[in-house]
């Protein structure tokens, strides 16, 4: 079974950028689906960004133009670069996949998850 395990995260000020990883051990994950979501306090875990297998991606319509999701097939890794970080970013980053390789938008349609990151943006 795939573990997955994400790093990265830290606390940062408005403006700033970081990129987290998502580390796959267990299996390969080259033909998988993979997402990132965000859960803020007292908030709902949102969708933040897919990729398929092929390359393809999407994101959230408040995360475009300054976050990029990417994967590196010989690392068994999925990115998250994130620039521009706004105080409304601030949640705790979670790492997701599925065993076919298309996008996904919902928690359900995945099968693994991580533990997740903290990003913490001040203003």
């Amino acid at each position: 079974q795939v573990q997955l395990v994400e790093s990265g995260g830290g606390l940062v000020q408005a403006g700033d950028s970081l990129r987290l990883s998502c580390a796959a051990s267990g299996d390969t994950i080259r033909r998988y689906g993979m997402g990132w979501f965000r859960q803020a306090p007292g908030k709902d875990r949102e969708f933040v960004a897919g990729v398929s297998w092929s390359g393809g991606t999407t994101l959230a319509d408040s995360m475009k133009g300054r976050f990029t999701i990417s994967r590196d097939n010989a690392k068994n890794t999925v990115s998250l670069q994130m620039n521009s970080l706004k105080p409304e970013d601030t949640a705790l980053y979670y790492c997701a996949g599925r065993k076919f390789g298309a996008i996904f938008y919902r928690e359900y349609e995945y099968d693994y998850w991580g533990q997740g990151t903290q990003v913490t943006v001040s203003s």
